[in-house]
């Protein structure tokens, strides 16, 4: 029975506490419902007012854009006016033009009529007129023109005469003041003493019985020198002393201080001999890459091939004219370094041109052609820059100058020669330019006497008075001075100095 009412009064109990939770949970649901429903009212408010803030906005932009547009649109129109008034006005101009046009074309056709009209008469009068001077004269119409232009070019010569020593004079006071004055600054700035060349060497002996041991045993010792060296040893007549004869220069310098040991020495044999010439081209080939060393370091020039250094070192045995080859081509390093300073143009490439300049003469006696052509080949292979190498190639003008740097070197080169005492000249040569001189002048109309002075400086040129005049001395003076130019070579300048005179001679008796 207990167990009864335990049964139902669980069952009442549990029946009790299921209510219980349906009717709490009923609530919670509730409650969350109304604050739902409270959440969506509030965004739709919220919703509500931001729709209404977006369409204000809206509306404010249109209204601001629409303000813009209606500014533009009277700006474009108020444009468009004055572009509309522009082309009215220039359509008016346009039209007085024409009009212009038109009047000036009819005033050209009036004054063209009346100028056809007049070419017409003037003809009419010029052939009446040389009819009536035939008839004067006696004369045809061709013998009248050829005296005519007889007499007019008679007076072009006077006016050109006239003409060109007025452009001489005003080119001159300007043109030869600046050339003075950067050919002397160059040549004040460095001078180089000249130095004989000469094809052969000459070794003083102690005594006359050195020359028997050089000759040695049947002649061994002289023969094994001359093989070895290249060189003829000459021993003759002189005394205390032996010659040395070869056109290599490096040759001649090697036997010559070969020789002097020799000699110092006093064992002269073959072996010996040998040996000594061996050490005496060792210490002039390291002496010609020393020579090339300092060349280039005293001129301030950079980055030269090793190669290209020592065969420019050669160029200290070389001489031409009486120069030292070395020496010209560092003097025309220098000159060239001044004349592009003074033109404000790079010196360093000025420099380099002119040192390398004759660097051909070094191995012209070993490469058949001209010096300037196999130094520009030599500097081409060892890396040289072509404005280098173009410098080296023309200048003794035989090409197309193609850069300043190329006039400068030539320049530099003909002053380098050409100031006094630089070279020495042979005496054949010296006398047929001086013959070439006169006789060049002497072929112009009109010279009665030409005379080469100044050692070939000057050619002064006698005129006769009778068939010239004083306007045509200055014409016969600047064709004189173009023909030489064009007809020979020779250092630095000559002078053409013309002189027309009239003399008269009487006798008393």
């Amino acid at each position: 029975m207990q167990f009864v009412l335990a049964i139902v009064f669980f069952i009442a109990g549990l029946s009790t506490g299921v209510a219980a939770v349906k009717f709490w949970d009923n609530s919670r649901v509730n409650g969350v419902k109304q604050q739902i429903e409270t959440m969506l009212k509030e965004a739709e408010e919220k919703s509500e007012r931001s729709k209404q803030e977006k369409i204000t906005e809206a509306r404010d932009e249109v209204n601001r854009l629409r303000q813009e547009a209606q500014k533009d649109i009277k700006e474009r129109r108020s444009e468009i006016q004055r572009t509309e008034r522009k082309l009215e006005q220039k359509e008016e101009n346009l039209d007085k033009k024409i009009e212009k046009v038109s009047r000036r074309e009819d005033e050209l056709k009036i004054k063209h009529d009346e100028f056809e009209k007049r070419r017409l008469n003037l003809e009419n009068a010029i052939q009446k007129q040389d009819e009536k001077l035939q008839e004067i004269a006696n004369m045809t119409k061709e013998q009248a023109q050829e005296i005519l232009l007889n007499k007019t070019e008679a007076d072009a010569k006077h006016v050109l005469g006239l003409k060109l020593k007025e452009l001489e004079e005003n080119y001159a006071r300007e043109a030869e003041r600046k050339a003075r004055n950067i050919i002397l600054e160059a040549m004040q700035r460095c001078a180089v003493e000249s130095a004989g060349e000469s094809s052969i060497s000459v070794v003083p002996l102690p005594s006359e019985e050195m020359k028997g041991r050089i000759i040695g045993r049947e002649g061994r010792n002289i023969r094994t020198f001359e093989n070895l060296t290249g060189v003829d040893l000459i021993i003759d007549d002189t005394p205390e002393a032996v010659t040395l004869s070869s056109f290599d220069p490096i040759r001649r310098e090697i036997a010559r201080r070969a020789m002097e040991k020799l000699v110092v020495d006093g064992r002269i044999h073959p072996a010996r001999i040998e040996d000594l010439i061996e050490r005496a081209a060792k210490d002039i080939d390291k002496e010609m890459i020393t020579e090339g060393e300092n060349a280039v370091l005293e001129m301030g020039i950079k980055n030269m091939n090793a190669e290209l250094m020592r065969t420019l070192g050669q160029l200290k045995f070389r001489f031409s004219y009486g120069q030292n080859v070395l020496a010209h081509s560092m003097e025309v390093a220098q000159i060239a370094g001044v004349i592009a300073a003074e033109l404000g143009v790079d010196e360093e490439t000025a420099r380099r041109g002119g040192l390398l300049h004759d660097i051909g003469k070094a191995i012209d006696r070993q490469i058949e052609g001209p010096h300037a052509e196999i130094g520009a080949d030599l500097a081409k292979r060892l890396g040289e820059r072509p404005e280098i190498v173009s410098c080296i190639a023309s200048h003794h003008d035989n090409l197309e100058v193609n850069s300043i740097y190329e006039v400068i070197v030539s320049l530099a080169d003909a002053i380098s020669a050409a100031r006094p005492g630089a070279r020495r000249e042979s005496i054949d040569a010296y006398i047929k330019r001086l013959e070439k001189l006169e006789e060049i002048a002497q072929n112009f109309d009109g010279v009665t006497r030409a005379y080469a002075i100044q050692a070939g400086r000057e050619v002064r040129v006698i005129l006769n008075a009778g068939k010239t005049d004083d306007g045509t001395v200055h014409k016969l003076a600047y064709d004189i001075a173009k023909k030489i130019e064009s007809e020979m070579k020779y250092p630095g300048q000559i002078k053409v100095n013309v002189a027309r005179e009239t003399r008269a001679t009487e006798y008393a008796k």
